[in-house]
């Protein structure tokens, strides 16, 4: 997990917002200057009007970009995320792309350009800057990405701020197209100013995470991205590839009308094959999948391509057979960590068998292969995991349902517990006994009354149990029930008997609350001893207002209890329990010391951020277990987890929580694969676009 931010990083973002002050007005005066030099030698009537509209609008806004564009970077810089979970989100999604207007594109184009430009001149002193900025921000190794100052933030702030200003579309792409350039220049002078003000507060560089990972082990998304999926000079039908054509592709802009239908079919055929490429590229680069995995999943790329003639758009539609099945796949093989896991081997035999069946001759059409392979594997998957451990699954789901259920009813119950006006005096042991342990007991009691009345109301335990607070509140009270002996004497059997009894109701461990009873009968007993009149204590000084309700932020408070049969039914996982007296899974692989050290990528945040679906590696005594998270509970207070052979583990949102906490459980794809590879082309895209 990272470290605490140091002191010098909130003095360093307030010196950089310092300087932003004075370069920012420079940087305004020197576009102006630009936009006048090129009107002035512009020999174009159209464009040098157009020119003169730009460099008067710089002149005449000046004060008010600047102005605008500090308030935008401070807005940024306070909402930054500080820490690596919050900073997985992609770029440029494929998703985001297909949803966009043509005005949305060329933005996310006219961004890309100045970001690229301005980058080829400030790159070297952003990561030095950044080095020095990820110490301080906590982190063991760099992660350009949580910089708050990068080079994308600066881009994104001023267009913003030209955007809420009465600035032209044309006008604006003028200013970009000129000041994008010297943008980089000041950015090279304001990212070295600041590597230097860190070093001179002793502020040492991080390092760059170097991952010797085992083939199936995830990588931080740099290790992921690499270079450009394109790379050296475009050839034309890798230049296809831009924002604006993937864009028109998706919606379908590119049939067009007769006259140019077949140039347009051309162009569509050929981008969408780049797609594909592109795509099946970077899934061969994924070392998350087991290698012999990665090179049959290549094997499939020539049926795919030969889809993409036909159906330009499959890979874009989550339904279509083709793209459901290649989701499958890959989903399926994350599972597997190792070639000898269990489940392994009859996953590869289909999958040969699913590359046979895409790649032999046949009467039958190729679209119509990709149903039917998708059934076939899925019945594979089905036949992989033992009816029996299916059957447990749904139990361990309807129990944690009920678990669930009955914490929520508690956390109502102790509530109307704190709102009896002879709570507040009570001893805390005993506030916190009733608003956790016992508040389950009468949730317990409600929720089987509901499902099985009693005969009369006066049957009813969940009121027996609520009944015996009176005398319970009162008899822990050492100045109420010392003035009362007689009904000290008669209460205390009953109070004790029942209390017993509402603890085993729930099967709840006798020494998990023996010190709260030592501490009870030790206040009887103090009360029995210590005899006082009412005149007495009447007369008695006032004593100090009660302390605060420590019960309401007691920890203890927020965990459910499960009985005995519900922790064996769903396999539950005690993370405060020792290690070796845990549920266990038997296909486990040593966790590899390069892959614990690596800290900065894929962390989590807490339990929160866990999505249905997403696999996990899991620390369990030295060894990295491969987990799904299958399962979690409407109000996310339970989990349930399972491996490819279908055995299941079950936590509580704090056992998620601590396991996070002690860097346990990390996240190995919280995304599709195929998702994550069809992101990576939108980027490509993006880029080529820039470049442009």
């Amino acid at each position: 997990m990272p470290n605490s931010p140091l002191p010098a990083l909130d003095l360093c973002l307030k010196e950089a917002l310092d300087q932003c002050r004075q370069w920012i007005p420079v940087w305004i005066d020197r576009v102006h200057a630009l936009l006048r030099e090129r009107e002035l030698i512009q020999t174009q009537p159209h464009e040098r009007l157009a020119l003169l509209e730009a460099h008067q609008s710089v002149h005449r806004q000046r004060d008010v970009v600047a102005r605008h564009w500090l308030s935008a970077l401070a807005d940024r810089i306070e909402q930054a995320p500080a820490a690596p979970g919050q900073a997985r989100k992609p770029a440029l999604s494929l998703d985001e792309l297909e949803l966009m207007g043509d005005d949305q594109v060329h933005e996310r184009v006219e961004t890309a350009r100045v970001q690229q430009t301005a980058m080829l001149s400030a790159d070297d002193a952003f990561n030095e800057f950044t080095s020095r900025l990820s110490t301080a921000q906590g982190f063991k190794v760099v992660n350009a990405d949580l910089n708050p100052l990068r080079v994308q933030v600066f881009v994104e702030t001023l267009l913003s701020a030209l955007k809420s200003l009465d600035v032209t579309p044309a006008a604006r792409a003028r200013w970009l197209q000129v000041g994008a350039k010297p943008l980089g220049e000041s950015l090279d002078v304001f990212y070295r100013h600041l590597a230097a003000w860190l070093g001179a507060q002793g502020v040492q560089p991080a390092g760059y995470a170097v991952v010797m990972a085992p083939e199936s082990r995830v990588l931080p998304d740099e290790a992921l991205a690499g270079q450009d999926l394109l790379e050296g000079p475009m050839s034309d039908q890798e230049a296809l590839l831009t924002l604006d054509h993937l864009h028109q592709l998706l919606v379908g802009d590119l049939d067009g009308g007769d006259a140019t239908r077949r140039t347009n079919d051309s162009m569509t055929r050929a981008l969408a094959g780049e797609v594909v490429t592109l795509m099946m590229q970077r899934i061969a680069a994924d070392k998350r999948l087991l290698k012999p995995v990665r090179n049959h999943l290549q094997e499939m790329k020539p049926a795919l391509l030969e889809l993409a003639t036909s159906n330009p758009r499959f890979f874009a539609d989550r339904n279509n057979p083709a793209r459901r099945l290649l989701d499958a796949v890959t989903a399926r093989s994350l599972a597997f960590t190792s070639e000898q896991d269990e489940g392994y081997s009859g996953f590869l035999q289909e999958l040969r068998h699913v590359v046979y069946e895409l790649r032999r001759s046949s009467k039958t059409d190729l679209s119509e292969r990709f149903p039917t392979l998708l059934d076939q594997l899925r019945q594979s998957e089905d036949r992989a995991v033992p009816r029996g451990e299916r059957e447990a699954r749904g139990r361990a789901v309807q129990t944690l349902v009920k678990v669930e259920q009955r914490k929520l009813l508690a956390e109502k119950i102790a509530n109307e517990f704190r709102a009896r006006p002879d709570y507040a005096k009570a001893p805390g042991p005993v506030r916190r006994f009733l608003t956790g342990v016992w508040a389950q007991v009468v949730a317990k009691a409600r929720i089987d009354e509901a499902d099985n009345p009693p005969m009369t109301s006066g049957d009813a335990n969940s009121k027996r149990y609520v009944d015996i607070l009176a005398d319970l509140l009162w008899s822990s009270q050492l100045a109420l029930a010392s003035q009362n002996r007689p009904r000290l004497v008669r209460i205390i059997p009953p109070v004790l008997r029942t209390l017993r009894e509402g603890l085993d109701s729930i099967d709840y461990p006798r020494d998990k609350v023996e010190a709260f009873f030592q501490t009870l009968m030790g206040l009887h007993e103090a009360a029995y001893k210590t005899q006082r009149s009412s005149e007495a204590a009447a007369a008695a000084p006032a004593t100090a207002e009660p302390e605060a309700d420590a019960s309401v932020l007691n920890p203890d408070d927020a965990e459910l209890w499960m009985r005995q049969h519900e922790a064996k039914e769903t396999n539950f996982y005690d993370e405060s329990l020792p290690e070796t007296t845990q549920p266990g899974f038997q296909a486990t692989q040593p966790m590899q010391r390069d892959w614990i050290d690596i800290k900065a990528e894929m962390v989590l945040r807490d339990a929160t951020s866990l999505t249905v679906g997403s696999w996990f590696d899991l620390q369990q005594e030295g060894q990295a277990l491969r987990v799904q998270l299958t399962w979690a509970s409407p109000h996310g207070t339970l989990f349930l987890f399972g491996t490819a052979s279908g055995k299941s583990m079950s936590m509580t949102r704090r056992g998620v929580d601590r396991l996070i906490e002690q860097d346990k459980l990390r996240v190995v794809a919280d995304h599709s694969v195929v998702d994550e590879a069809l992101d990576a082309v939108a980027q490509q895209a993006l880029k080529n676009s820039g470049k442009r």
